[in-house]
């Protein structure tokens, strides 16, 4: 049983395939952020995962939102596991002729896993809820540097992933799991200090385009395609352009907190994509850390940012620590950020535009 039979089962053009066999995708209707619109949510996906679950258990699968498969084997995954979609098949070739070597996957948590693999497959194990904040131009720069420094503390609440190929690992393993399965550089690179694809980020910023240009000055494009738009000529047409070689790009470039420019009905916008939460493990967590998300960042969008060493808290789950760039750090565990919302949830979530896309579940127990 494969993504492409449970999507000719479920037939809802709001589910799509992901990467390998055993992952399908969710994308949620954008809404505004105010009054009920978490139980409207709540009912709406409700029915949504109802619908899909019951056509895949009579197509001979079953759906699981999860951030790893506990029970995935490493036997269960390989090239031939890789969804029809030709892009995929690309994606991984591109990907490993730019790397010129294996893929190392070497982990070190409560038990340690050392594996090399010749695709980028491990990638597929890591299936994430990403929330989507649309936002002016003027404001991107403190949404996503708040987006930034609410990570540590996104990981401490929601991590549910700490198994992998039979061992356990990290708190939230899919993080380190999806850094190395993608990375481009080889060994000799990252000596040399070359940035990761999947990337953190190094600094706060004032402006979205300095997102993009981190992109070019960083990242060589991975995909050979091209696109016949001509952008100026489109301008000089009085419309708006797509950018697709420039969204294409930044797609291959995966942050954590990752800006998006799209267009809807002819509108140009501008989205901050938080990718730090894993699926699940039930619709009740996913909008609990979706409301905390959307909540705590508009918040902090309003004052001054805080960092948190969230790498620490991926491995080790619990207590992040945070304070003010270039200053002392401090734990977290009162839950108090620079600029820590003053008010309930309820009231923080009353002004974005949100989109909360992608997210994933394994279409069956074991990919064949």
């Amino acid at each position: 049983m494969t993504n492409a039979d449970v999507l000719a089962a479920i037939d809802d053009p709001a589910w799509t395939s992901e990467l390998g066999q055993f992952n399908v995708e969710l994308d949620s209707v954008p809404a505004i952020v105010s009054g009920s619109v978490f139980s409207l949510l709540e009912a709406s996906v409700e029915n949504t995962l109802a619908h899909a679950f019951k056509r895949a258990e009579e197509a001979g699968s079953r759906m699981l939102m999860v951030g790893i498969l506990p029970s995935l084997r490493h036997s269960d995954i390989g090239a031939h596991t890789i969804s029809s979609n030709p892009r995929y098949k690309l994606l991984n070739d591109e990907m490993l002729a730019a790397r010129g070597e294996e893929m190392r996957i070497c982990i070190d948590g409560r038990e340690r896993l050392l594996a090399y693999v010749d695709h980028i497959l491990p990638e597929a194990a890591c299936t994430s809820v990403q929330c989507h904040l649309q936002v002016s131009a003027d404001m991107f720069g403190s949404y996503w540097n708040a987006a930034q420094a609410i990570a540590g503390v996104q990981v401490a609440l929601g991590a549910n992933s700490p198994y992998l190929f039979g061992r356990e690992l990290w708190s939230e393993t899919r993080i380190t799991l999806f850094k190395q399965a993608t990375d481009t550089r080889s060994e000799e690179l990252k000596r040399q200090g070359v940035r990761p694809r999947v990337w953190f980020g190094e600094r706060w910023i004032e402006s979205v385009t300095e997102l993009f240009e981190e992109n070019l000055r960083y990242f060589p494009a991975l995909l050979p395609l091209r696109d016949n738009e001509d952008p100026v000529s489109v301008l000089d047409r009085g419309e708006t352009p797509h950018l697709a070689e420039l969204t294409l790009h930044n797609g291959t470039v995966y942050r954590w907190n990752r800006p998006v420019y799209a267009v809807a009905d002819g509108k140009p916008h501008l989205r901050v994509e938080n990718r730090v939460l894993p699926a699940g493990p039930t619709l009740t967590d996913v909008l609990a850390n979706a409301a905390f998300y959307y909540g705590l960042v508009h918040e902090l969008a309003k004052g001054r940012a805080a960092s948190l060493d969230a790498d620490a808290v991926r491995r080790r789950g619990g207590e992040p620590r945070g304070g003010a760039p270039g200053g002392a750090s401090r734990p977290l565990s009162s839950g108090r950020v620079t600029g820590t919302c003053p008010s309930p949830i309820s009231r923080c979530v009353t002004c974005c535009r949100w989109r909360p896309a992608g997210s994933s579940a394994g279409a069956s127990t074991q990919p064949t």
